[in-house]
C-alpha cells in the first residue's frame, strides 16, 4: 500500500461470492480504508459484492453508490450513472483520502471498477490507483466442478456471451478451454454452440458459486434448465485423452 499523501481509490476483489475466498490482503484493504464503496443498482437491492463485504467489516463505513449495472441499450443513462458515481466517490477521496471499492471477482476483470477509476482519475488527476486482486468465478467453478483449466501448452479463452454468440463459436472452435461469462439469458444458445463444436460432453456450468442456491451441472442439462442467473458461468475444456498429451 502507498504510504504518500496523494488520494488512494483501492478496487478490491472480493471473489466469486463466497466470503470465505476473500484474500487475507483484500480483508485487509476494507478494514483499513475509511470508507467502502459498494455498487449497487437503481433499485436498491442489496448486491452479492455487498453481502460479501458486510461478512467481512462492519456496515458502518459503507457507501451504497448507484451504477447502471446491467444498462447496455441506453447509453446516455449508463455515462450520467458513471459520472454520477465517480462525482460521488471523488468526494469520499477527497474527505477520507483512501476509499475502498468493492467488486465481485477481480477488479481488472471485466468489472465497473475500471470505469469508475477512469472517471475518477479524470476528476482528480493526483489520485492513485490501486487493486487488489480477487478470485474469478472460473477458478471457483474449475474447484467446485473438479474441471482441470488449463493443461500444458493449452491457451485459456474466456468470452462475455454478451458479446454474441459468434464470439462463442469462434472460440469454442479453436484450442483449449473456453470460459463462457454472463451467458445466463442466452443458456439456449450456449448449448446449440456447445453442440455443434462437439464441445457438450465435457462443459459443466455454474452459478451462485459458493451460496445458498449454488448450482453446478453438466452443460448436458443446458437445454432444459429454464432461465438461468445472469453470472452463470460456463467452463468448456477440450478433450483430453492421454496423461500428459497436451505438454
Amino acid at each position: 500500500m502507498s504510504t504518500g499523501s496523494e488520494p488512494r481509490l483501492i478496487g478490491v476483489g472480493m471473489g466469486p461470492g463466497d466470503p470465505e475466498l476473500v484474500t487475507v490482503r483484500g480483508v485487509r484493504a476494507l478494514r483499513e480504508a475509511p470508507a467502502i464503496v459498494v455498487p449497487v443498482l437503481d433499485t436498491g437491492e442489496q448486491g452479492r459484492a455487498e453481502a460479501t463485504v458486510r461478512q467481512h467489516v462492519p456496515g458502518g463505513k459503507l457507501v451504497r453508490v448507484v451504477f447502471a449495472l446491467n444498462e447496455r441499450t441506453d447509453r446516455a443513462r449508463r455515462e450520467a450513472a458513471w459520472d454520477a458515481a465517480g462525482e460521488r466517490v471523488a468526494a469520499l477521496l477527497r474527505e477520507h483520502g483512501t476509499v475502498a471499492f468493492a467488486t465481485i471477482g477481480d477488479p481488472n476483470v471485466y468489472s465497473t471498477f475500471g470505469y469508475l477509476a477512469q472517471t475518477v482519475t479524470g476528476l482528480l488527476p493526483g489520485v492513485r490507483i490501486e487493486t487488489v486482486p480477487g478470485i474469478t468465478a472460473m477458478q471457483d467453478l474449475a474447484a467446485r466442478s473438479g474441471a482441470v483449466l488449463t493443461e500444458g501448452t493449452e491457451p485459456l479463452t474466456l468470452v462475455p456471451v454478451t458479446a454474441g454468440s459468434g464470439v462463442l463459436r469462434a472460440a469454442l472452435d479453436g484450442p483449449g478451454t473456453v470460459v463462457a461469462y454472463k451467458f445466463g439469458r442466452r443458456a439456449g444458445e450456449v448449448a446449440q454452440a456447445l453442440r455443434d463444436t462437439g464441445r457438450l460432453a465435457d462443459a459443466v456450468w455454474g452459478a451462485s458459486l459458493g451460496l445458498p442456491g449454488e448450482s453446478i451441472r453438466p452443460a448436458a442439462d443446458l437445454a432444459g434448465a429454464g432461465p438461468l442467473p445472469y453470472l452463470a458461468t460456463l467452463l468448456a475444456p477440450p478433450r483430453r485423452t492421454t496423461r500428459g498429451g497436451k505438454l
